[in-house]
């Protein structure tokens, strides 16, 4: 889409009384290459966290091969993007992720985290994971998991893999049965539950912006669900966590 097309939806939902957007798409981080004239992802962040009236902006999944040092430090440049990032792993084995043909190995993966960290102190890390993938082995899986306890995730969205007709991995060997994918996803899924308790755990005793969605209910920028007392839907407040309470905190209006 054009950056002006862009624009101009961003200051109709900003005059629509929207204060949050949030940026997404196929393959993301190549917004502008099409242009060839320079233009990228960074340029639409930044226009966007210009217009009136947003007061929030998120991005949708980014590929880690794109993120380093420079990358992440224009981005905290821009006071309105919210410090979440959603990176899709899929696979913490560089074995399973060749066999995807992901374009990224586990070694990038953890410099993209380490220079998001640098720019964004504290902020969410999120990411995507398919257990079961034709070729994984127990060895290979557990390795994903420690490699998921590595980067402690905020969140993980766990899926056992499934076969999609005419696509290569239906063709290749190693297939793991279902009832293994399952299991490995559950057992995956748990580790997501202790790394976010704990993510959420960290948050004790700050103080984050939330925007309150329902009432005495909203989302924080680290896009985590905060219940705080006395509060109304639209408003966007101050509020230090006093508890966590699993995946989701309270606290009090400052």
């Amino acid at each position: 889409r054009a950056m002006e097309d862009i624009l101009s939806e961003v200051r109709t939902l900003a005059a629509a009384g929207y204060r949050e957007v949030v940026l997404t798409g196929i393959h993301l981080a190549s917004y502008g290459r099409d242009f060839k004239d320079g233009t990228s992802l960074l340029d639409a962040v930044e226009a966007v966290c210009a217009a009136p009236g947003v007061q929030r902006v998120r991005l949708g999944s980014l590929e880690p091969a794109w993120i380093d040092e420079t990358y992440a430090a224009r981005m905290a440049a821009q006071e309105k993007l919210c410090p979440q990032f959603h990176l899709s792993l899929q696979s913490g084995c560089d074995k399973v992720l060749g066999r995807m043909r992901r374009r990224y190995t586990t070694a990038q993966f953890r410099r993209a985290v380490a220079a998001l960290r640098e720019s964004f102190p504290g902020c969410a890390i999120t990411t995507d994971v398919i257990c079961g993938f034709a070729g994984e082995t127990e060895q290979d899986f557990e390795e994903t998991i420690e490699f998921c306890k590595e980067i402690g995730f905020a969140r993980m969205h766990v899926f056992p893999y499934s076969e999609r007709e005419g696509t290569p991995a239906v063709q290749f060997d190693g297939v793991v049965p279902v009832a293994e994918r399952e299991e490995r996803a559950r057992r995956l899924i748990a580790v997501g539950k202790e790394l976010e308790n704990a993510y959420v755990r960290s948050l004790v005793g700050k103080t984050v912006e939330v925007m309150i969605e329902e009432e005495e209910t909203g989302y924080c920028r680290e896009y985590i669900r905060v219940r705080v007392p006395d509060s109304q839907p639209g408003e966007i407040l101050k509020v230090k966590i006093l508890a966590a309470d699993g995946t989701s905190a309270c606290g009090e209006k400052i």
